[in-house]
């Protein structure tokens, strides 16, 4: 197989985004005439565009004013439901990085335990198997009843969702360390404690970052729907503010930028995966 050129992924990456902008633009653009609808749905996103008269879809360029709008000042604050989308976003990150970085100081601890201890796996594995499927919002409710903060309870369901898969993935990582390299350590009477430092943890360190990728980025789904239900500030606030006020423009724009942040966090913690990860 000959060796692609390094241009060549970007290069196609741009020509599949301006082909998605060209069938975008074409298809908001399109008029259909007359068109029967329902009276409420016609009241709802207006009246000319429920009529075909125009696309009920912004398009591209409407979207990309929008998105320069908001970049040119992005932390205004005019009132409780007024505020910038970046100070939406920041309240965001910040409520995903503290739930998430009190389930790492949960679950990586715990999972070296259950890890290194086939009998406390074997214990705990069922509870782990009953709480990890059950969908975060599902605590919401709960949560909100027991702690009465909205925002806390915002950064109790991201703990809750980043848990899991840091946990398994680090109880993996550290079962799976080898066995040469335990009993080495054992003829060498290293102690436990500088085992699990200079042995299992850079051995299960990939595995580990793998877990920690897969949690923000759980983390990160799950802030959106948890805003949506507390309200007050945060991206997910914001997209249900905006349709509420009908402005599809903006939602879209939100949209956008929630990818955005969610790959520029994707693509952080993959470079620290990098950092760990070793050639044997």
């Amino acid at each position: 197989m000959k060796p692609t050129s390094f241009w060549a992924a970007p290069i196609l990456s741009l020509l599949f985004f301006a082909a998605f902008v060209g069938v975008w633009h074409f298809s908001t653009q399109q008029t259909l005439g007359e068109v029967t609808v329902d009276p409420e749905y016609a009241a709802l996103i207006g009246a000319q565009a429920a009529t075909g008269g125009q696309s009920a879809m912004p398009g591209p360029l409407d979207v990309g004013a929008k998105l320069w709008e908001h970049i040119r000042d992005p932390f205004y604050d005019r009132g409780t439901n007024d505020k910038g989308i970046g100070t939406q976003l920041i309240y965001s990150i910040g409520r995903v990085l503290i739930g998430f970085a009190l389930a790492a100081l949960v679950a990586i601890p715990l999972g070296f335990v259950i890890g290194m201890s086939p009998l406390i796996y074997k214990a705990l594995d069922p509870f782990i198997q009953v709480l990890k499927p059950i969908s975060p919002l599902a605590w919401m409710p709960l949560a909100l009843y027991t702690i009465k903060d909205s925002n806390i309870s915002a950064v109790f369901v991201i703990f809750i969702c980043s848990l899991w898969p840091m946990l398994v993935n680090t109880a993996f990582g550290v079962a799976s360390v080898r066995k040469d390299w335990l009993n080495v350590a054992r003829t060498l009477e290293v102690s436990s404690l500088r085992t699990a430092f200079q042995v299992i943890l850079p051995a299960a360190a990939p595995t580990i970052m793998t877990g920690m990728r897969i949690s923000v980025g759980i983390a990160w789904l799950v802030i959106v729907a948890a805003e949506m239900l507390v309200g007050g500030t945060g991206i997910g606030y914001f997209v249900w503010n905006e349709w509420n006020n009908l402005s599809i423009t903006n939602i879209i724009t939100a949209i956008l930028l929630i990818g955005l942040v969610g790959m520029m966090l994707d693509t952080l913690l993959a470079q620290l995966a990098r950092a760990v990860t070793y050639k044997e």
